[in-house]
């Protein structure tokens, strides 16, 4: 995979952190139970994404309604290449993409201050039919970062992105199988 593509996560051997941005009434519930449960929806599509930063940029350091909390959320790394196994590129063949049970698509990387980088970062789209297994098989721990995120942000604004970077988690490639690695290379 070339190294514009390359899956960089926080992990170890036996999980691998992905982040999501929720309203504070689905993550306290998660929170609560270890696990996603209502008023989360198992009904739709929700995607999963390993770096830290793109988060950041897509919820705006948890100030977008409705992404107001940021859960770390450790999973398996034999459920996080279980998914990648099912997973069809976004960019892909749409007949293959409706019927995917996880979907795949590669964004610009952000910096702290939110500028899109030269290289990407993956993005997966867990479906409807396999949420389940996701959430009752594949979670092993969910971790709300809120706190260290509304401080690295504080920083960000008020112009020290060197001290902010200090708050954010290690983020290294993830090394993939070749099956994985040729399954997810961008045409």
């Amino acid at each position: 995979m070339a190294s514009q593509y390359q899956i960089r996560a926080d992990y170890d051997a036996h999980g691998i952190v992905v982040y999501q941005a929720y309203a504070p009434a689905i993550a306290d519930a998660a929170l609560r139970a270890g696990r996603f449960v209502a008023p989360f929806s198992f009904r739709r599509m929700t995607w999963i994404k390993p770096s830290f930063l793109w988060l950041m940029h897509r919820s705006n350091w948890a100030r977008k309604p409705g992404q107001e909390r940021v859960l770390a959320v450790r999973i398996s790394r034999a459920g996080w290449e279980e998914a990648l196994s099912q997973a069809v590129l976004t960019t892909g063949d749409p007949a293959a993409r409706a019927g995917a049970a996880v979907h795949v698509q590669w964004d610009p990387e952000r910096s702290a201050r939110g500028a899109a980088l030269n290289h990407y970062s993956i993005q997966v789209g867990i479906g409807r039919h396999l949420i389940r297994t996701f959430t009752d098989e594949w979670i092993t721990g969910i971790t709300d970062l809120t706190p260290q995120v509304r401080k690295a942000a504080a920083l960000v604004q008020g112009g020290q992105a060197a001290k902010a970077q200090r708050l954010l988690p290690a983020e290294r490639v993830y090394p993939l199988p070749p099956d994985l690695q040729s399954r997810l290379s961008r045409p």
